[in-house]
Formats: C-alpha cells, sequence, structure tokens
C-alpha cells in the first residue's frame, strides 16, 4: 500500500488521517495540537515522550495527546509500518476518557483483531457535509473498539469533572473575563484536585487548554474569514490585540498576519505547530 494522507476541512471532530508504509520517517521532538492516534500494522518502533521511552510492535497503538512532547521513530532493523488519525474537541476528550490511554500511559498492546482497515474513514481530503458526518461516525466506531478491548479503569466521576471543565471552556472561550477559577465555580470541586486531574487527563493545565483552544479558533477564523486581526482577538476572548497577537506568536511562531498571509499561500498548514 502507498502512502496516504488526507487532512479534513472544518467542523469535523476528524481532523486528518493516513497511512505511512515501512520507511525511516521519524517525528519530533515536537508537540500536536490535536490528538493523533496511532496502529501499528507491522514492524517495531519507538515512542518517546519526556519521562520514557516506549518500544512498540505488530498490532499495538499509541496515542498523542495535545501539546505532549514526543519523538517517535522506527526500529532501523524493523521499520513500522502504520495507520494515524487525528481527532480533537470535547467530543474527541469524552470518547478518550472511556479508553485506557493517559498523558503517562499513552501505549496499549496489541488489540484482539486487526485494527487498520477502520481506520479508512475517508478517501478525499475535500468532504461535503455527508462526508464528513460519514468520517465522524466511522472515527467513533473505531474509538468503540478501543473501548471495548481497553476501558479506562478510572471512576465515570472523575471523567465527568474534566469533561465538564473542557466543555466550560469551549463554550465560554471568548468572554475575555473567564478565568480559571470560573471554571473550578463551575464545575464544584476542589481546586487543587480539579488542576490535578485535569493536567492527567489533558496532558495541560486548564489555562494551557484555554490558550490553547482560543488560539485554535482565531486559527480558524484568520483561515475562513476576512475579519481584522482586531475582531479576531476579541471574538476569542482578548481584549487587547496587541497581547493577543502576543501569544498567538508564542503559539504558533507567527504573528496573526504572518499565519494568514502564509496559510494563503499555502506555506503552512491548517494546524498551527
Amino acid at each position: 500500500m502507498k502512502s496516504f494522507s488526507y487532512g479534513f476541512s472544518e467542523g469535523s471532530i476528524c481532523k486528518g488521517s493516513g497511512y505511512k508504509p515501512p520507511n525511516l520517517h521519524k517525528w519530533g521532538p515536537g508537540v500536536r495540537d490535536v490528538f493523533a492516534l496511532h496502529y501499528i500494522v507491522s514492524g517495531k518502533g519507538y515512542l518517546k515522550t519526556q519521562h520514557t521511552t516506549f518500544f512498540l510492535e505488530t498490532g499495538e497503538s499509541f496515542i498523542i495527546f495535545p501539546q505532549m512532547e514526543v519523538y517517535y521513530y522506527p526500529d532501523p532493523l524493523d521499520p513500522w509500518e502504520y495507520f494515524w488519525i487525528e481527532f480533537y474537541g470535547g467530543e474527541a476528550s469524552r470518547l478518550l476518557s472511556m479508553i485506557n490511554f493517559t498523558p503517562n500511559s499513552p501505549v496499549v498492546v496489541a488489540s484482539p483483531q486487526d485494527l487498520g482497515p477502520l481506520f479508512h474513514v475517508s478517501k478525499s481530503a475535500e468532504l461535503e457535509p455527508f462526508e464528513r458526518e460519514r468520517s465522524d461516525a466511522k472515527l467513533h466506531l473505531l474509538l468503540s473498539y478501543y473501548m471495548e478491548y481497553y476501558p479506562s479503569d478510572k471512576a465515570f466521576l472523575t471523567k465527568d469533572y474534566t469533561l465538564s471543565a473542557r466543555e466550560y471552556i469551549e463554550s465560554n472561550f471568548w468572554k475575555p473575563s473567564l478565568s480559571v477559577l470560573d471554571v473550578v465555580d463551575y464545575v464544584k470541586i476542589e481546586r487543587s484536585y480539579l488542576f490535578r486531574l485535569f493536567k492527567e487527563e489533558n496532558g495541560v493545565s486548564i489555562s494551557g487548554y484555554l490558550t490553547t483552544f482560543r488560539i485554535q479558533r482565531a486559527c480558524e477564523l484568520l483561515r475562513t474569514s476576512h475579519l481584522s486581526v482586531k475582531s479576531i482577538a476579541y471574538s476569542v476572548g482578548y481584549q487587547d490585540p496587541l497581547y493577543f497577537s502576543k501569544v498567538f506568536k508564542k503559539e504558533t511562531s507567527y504573528t496573526p498576519s504572518e499565519y494568514k498571509k502564509a496559510y494563503n499561500a499555502g506555506n503552512t498548514s491548517s494546524h498551527f505547530k
């Protein structure tokens, strides 16, 4: 099978999928702004996080959490081939909360069946609305097998706390006054406990998640609208456009204007790096 890679349009939980045949391709060290699930069809390789190096082989899977620094590479004597799929958002987090993946344990053992075919969620990067829905449905189907084979052993109450925090952020990120304490007040549990749960579940702090989510939305508006930088800043919760530009550059390595220009010229992907 030849290598393929699709990046999907706005409005889809599923942000892209692809296949890598056996080769010596490496990735990182770096971070993603999405969840990236990988399934090893054959061969061997390594996933290195900040604290651990994992050895992986045929049938096993690993996931990269948003803003989780990783480096992964094939075994030089038996390089792996793998499928991958990227997804993001509150619904993606909800689905993953039912699977035994965490930032500290991002690897699961070989599955009892070949999951590779389930990674074929689309045959095109240009999706009509009905195709986006089908792609998201196929993503749900794929993750349902992971839920069955690798169910989370964490309490559902814990999942509810962190999911509620994420959903509150994603519904209120546009408010300039939104603070971490607002999130704590909404979830109604002790602050340090929520901080620990949230970091453990998501690999990033509440404030970090809010910033990343705001900049993701700003990138979408820069790609899809003709709004000014000032209007976009206000739309994602920043009253000071200069401060917004400073945060944007820190997160993406571009100023907002540079990002829009580079994207229009085809020099940057839809995902900020």
